[in-house]
């Protein structure tokens, strides 16, 4: 695959800071809860206590994932932009037997690598709208739905337009919002554990033990936790995508396991287990005129970190938990920009890949001649994204629906990855049991009960959950389907085959 346009400007630490916007050590915490907190199971009872032993969960199954990604990024050192797309063809051409399906393979992770790359900065916008929501009804201020609708497309065509002046500037960008954000969560998560240790307010906590916050109390809510969890933690893989841009292949390899490392197995542990133990009676929201607190609560408001920043800033802070909340709130602005943008980042460039293969519209090939990004597929991934952000706005439903959408489009990438490791290696002469054999079939049965959770809590789940669910379902048939005809559609047109004998 011949990249032509692209620069070799990214060092380690710029490779791995643009995973780490994407994965964002604090941002989702903030965005997340909230729809963590309203999942319920098919009984209609939350799955919330499991909260932290999903996200823990969610981890392994990353690591899983990301040995998988590291080793294929030292093999196939040549990817470009491609990532998973371009080592699924190489796998199945280092192998006789699957070389014929070298293309329909590729293409298969390809389009599906899309579900998850051209939905979530959707997601990231909608969370965007509903996130400025809250701060301004802090002020007062009530959002009509169109002017969130509004927020939504503005911010989108923002990022839209960072990514298409160029990855130097993302970086940048990327580097200062890592930093204010670790310290920023930091800060409110050791807050909360000298809350729960302290107990000013003389309440009773969700958790009646530190213990309960991290053993799981269900092995099946735990499943259905990580389906959202894993939202948290996605995005180490996106340095494989800057292949072309990277100054050195060991600094993909390193830069996938580093982000993981820095933002999930330190910040996201330790910022999840604080915010579960500070839970309490002290907090409480009014639902349909009743007073509901913990959990119920978390899932009744908008922002329950916002929330426990005030409680925490009035009851440790001297009465200063208003401003807290605000300033927690803008560095959390702050990273949804950097995830957006480092999401849009990735995204294009698999299409851009898949563009130079003509697997898809060759336009979305086009590198701007002055920033050499593909900037064609960048304002067009905008108004998809702006269009996704504007449905996830209007209800906590479609919000889960589209953040379920995307997780689902991650755990096949994810899944489908792994058996390309054990394809890669399969009769490799440094093949080692563990990295090459052990890592990726764990990963992939990992991955595979993911997806099955989503379909059960579809079939069987309850309330909110179900609908979203579904509705996740549904448009992933949907893609697979246009995926088919297009494919086939195109194969005709331009007369090549889709299984290549040798």
């Amino acid at each position: 695959m011949a990249e032509t346009g692209m620069r070799k400007t990214l060092n380690l630490t710029g490779v791995t800071v643009n995973a780490m916007a994407l994965i964002a050590p604090g941002a989702f915490l903030w965005i997340t809860f909230q729809v963590q907190a309203a999942q319920v199971d098919m009984a209609g009872k939350t799955t919330a206590m499991d909260m932290w032993s999903g996200l823990f969960f969610a981890l392994i199954l990353c690591f899983l994932t990301a040995i998988s990604y590291a080793q294929l990024a030292e093999k196939y050192p040549e990817a470009g932009t491609g990532s998973s797309y371009y080592f699924t063809e190489q796998a199945f051409l280092g192998e006789k037997k699957l070389s014929p399906f070298a293309r329909v393979s590729k293409m298969v992770v390809g389009w599906i690598t899309h579900l998850y790359y051209w939905v979530y900065p959707g997601v990231m916008v909608a969370m965007f709208a509903v996130l400025v929501n809250y701060i301004l009804g802090q002020f007062g201020v009530n959002l009509t739905p169109i002017m969130e609708i509004l927020i939504a497309v503005v911010f989108c065509f923002a990022c839209g337009y960072v990514a298409f002046r160029g990855i130097n500037g993302s970086t940048t960008t990327s580097i200062i919002i890592n930093i204010i954000q670790i310290t920023a969560l930091v800060f409110i998560t050791v807050l909360a554990l000298i809350y729960r240790f302290t107990n000013p307010q003389h309440v009773t906590f969700v958790h009646q033990s530190l213990a309960s916050v991290v053993i799981p109390h269900s092995i099946a809510n735990m499943f259905f936790q990580a389906t959202i969890a894993i939202l948290v933690l996605v995005g180490f893989e996106t340095t494989t995508a800057l292949a072309a841009e990277a100054q050195s292949p060991k600094h993909v390899s390193r830069g996938v396991l580093i982000s993981l490392v820095i933002q999930g197995l330190i910040c996201y542990l330790f910022e999840y287990f604080g915010a579960n133990a500070w839970l309490s009676t002290a907090y409480t929201q009014t639902v349909n005129g009743a007073t509901v607190s913990g959990i119920a609560a978390a899932a009744a408001s908008g922002a329950p970190i916002g929330d426990m920043c005030k409680i925490l800033g009035d009851s440790l802070l001297n009465h200063s938990g208003f401003i807290l909340m605000i300033v927690v709130a803008i560095t959390v602005i702050i990273a949804v920009f950097g995830t957006t943008l480092a999401c849009m980042n990735t995204a294009v460039r698999v299409t851009y890949a898949m563009a130079q293969d003509g697997e898809v519209p060759s336009i979305l090939n086009a590198l701007h001649h002055h920033h050499a990004t593909p900037h064609t597929a960048v304002w067009v991934l905008t108004v998809i994204s702006a269009v996704i952000g504007a449905y996830g706005v209007l209800s906590i439903t479609g919000l889960t629906a589209v953040t379920l959408l995307s997780n689902f489009g991650t755990f096949l990438v994810y899944g489908l990855t792994c058996i390309v490791t054990l394809i890669a290696f399969l009769r490799h002469p440094g093949r080692n049991p563990f990295t090459h054999i052990i890592v990726p079939a764990l990963g992939v049965l990992a991955n595979l009960g993911m997806l099955l959770a989503i379909i059960y809590m579809g079939i069987l789940g309850g309330g909110m959950t179900q609908v979203a669910s579904m509705i996740a379902i549904i448009t992933t048939a949907a893609w697979f389907v246009v995926g088919i005809v297009y494919f086939l559609a195109n194969s005709r047109s331009t007369g090549r085959k889709i299984v290549v004998n040798a």
